[in-house]
């Protein structure tokens, strides 16, 4: 559902990042001011391209970030530590952003553990370990710290984005189908039957904010939560950023099926440092990553090969990762050939630029009056909530076609 126009605004938008003081929300943070400074380009960011002029979305000196987080410590502290492993700032742009970063810590609070898992309990703070907040008290604390945060800033819109570490699946229960459902389970403080990101999302949109989950977590966008979006005329969309190896995929599979080259093997294997590493070494949250990175393959080519993708935590990795694929396939007469691939790149430069396309498309979709699945967003996720089409050039397509429609009148 969606009206013509909108207005894009002319203020300032909120960006809540859940996860804000991690590698990711960090890149964001510290690309976002350093474009808006002039002091960086805009590769990697399709919203800055052709595609997309006259498109209204709003500039980069407009958007104010604050968020919640489990672990103490700041944003600064985070670029420093990215400084280190990668090299991704260098330590004179960041100092001359260090008003801006100490402006986004200031809007930081302390977010939730609940029903995580021990890997991520592990990396919260001694407070939030041992709180005892019911999810009701928990669910309006969120709130509470988005409409403060709203009113602080006299912001005309806010995008809230799951940046957090993957969570265990959680089983599907009747009552996730319904917001009705849903506020029941919170009522009755079924701590067993929701996530911590299910609480932000349920925050999030009772206070008026558009969601992205651009993480593998299933409890972050439930089918109650796209209701509750639909009853609100609130933009959504997830799962799971495509930035890598599942990018690849969803750009080659497509070529052996183009020429009728039939993949029998699909083997992928993944090592990454970092905490985001660091908590997919337990297998319950692992669990979450590989059910969206494995699930492309079948869709595109029409038939299910041999897959099996592989995760392993290496520490001296940082935020630098690679994923090595082995394809093995049948050709003319039945020929069999292989096809390798091997990529290499840090992880938050590679998601930065999308998260932050996004977000900007979010606040259109807000601006148009859109409700409920942001489905041209396709090609920016693993696995995209409403859309079939796993291909990558399929799915791109249908974010052109978005935006050509917003020219005719």
């Amino acid at each position: 559902m969606s009206k013509q126009g909108g207005d894009q605004g002319t203020g300032k938008l909120g960006v809540w990042l859940i996860g804000a003081s991690g590698g990711l929300a960090t890149t964001m943070i510290v690309g976002a001011r350093m474009i808006a400074r002039g002091m960086a380009g805009s590769t990697g960011l399709l919203t800055e391209t052709e595609a997309f002029a006259g498109i209204p979305l709003r500039p980069f000196d407009a958007l104010v970030f604050g968020g919640h987080d489990i672990r103490p410590g700041s944003v600064l502290d985070a670029a420093l530590e990215m400084h280190r492993d990668t090299g991704a700032f260098s330590v004179a742009g960041l100092e001359a952003l260090r008003a801006d970063l100490e402006a986004v810590d200031a809007e930081i609070r302390s977010g939730t553990i609940l029903n995580c898992g021990a890997t991520i309990e592990g990396l919260a703070s001694v407070e939030l370990r041992t709180e005892q907040r019911s999810l009701a008290e928990i669910v309006a604390a969120l709130r509470a710290d988005l409409a403060g945060f709203r009113q602080r800033h006299g912001l005309d819109r806010l995008v809230v984005i799951n940046l957090a570490s993957t969570e265990p699946p959680v089983a599907p229960m009747p009552e996730h189908e319904g917001i009705a459902g849903l506020r029941t389970l919170v009522a009755a403080d079924r701590r067993d039957a929701l996530r911590a990101s299910s609480l932000y999302t349920l925050a999030a949109l009772e206070e008026g904010a558009a969601f992205i989950n651009f993480t593998p977590s299933n409890a972050a966008l439930l089918p109650g939560h796209v209701e509750l979006a639909m009853e609100r005329g609130l933009p959504v969309m997830g799962n799971d950023g495509k930035t890598g190896e599942t990018l690849v995929k969803s750009a080659l599979a497509p070529m052996f099926k183009y020429r009728n080259l039939r993949v029998m093997t699909w083997q992928g294997y993944n090592i990454l440092g970092d905490r985001d590493g660091q908590v997919l070494a337990d297998e319950r949250n692992k669990a979450s990553k590989i059910a969206t990175k494995d699930s492309v393959l079948g869709n595109i080519l029409g038939y299910q090969p041999h897959t099996k993708v592989s995760i392993d935590y290496v520490p001296s990795l940082g935020d630098m990762k690679t994923a090595w694929d082995f394809i093995h396939f049948q050709g003319f007469l039945d020929f069999k050939m292989s096809l390798q691939f091997t990529w290499q790149g840090c992880d938050a430069i590679l998601a930065a630029p999308i998260v932050l396309d996004m977000l900007r498309l979010a606040d259109l979709a807000s601006a148009r009056g859109e409700a409920g699945l942001m489905r041209q967003l396709a090609s920016f996720f693993k696995r995209p909530l409403g859309v079939d089409e796993q291909g990558l050039h399929a799915q791109f397509h249908g974010l052109t076609d978005y935006i050509a429609g917003l020219r005719r009148p």
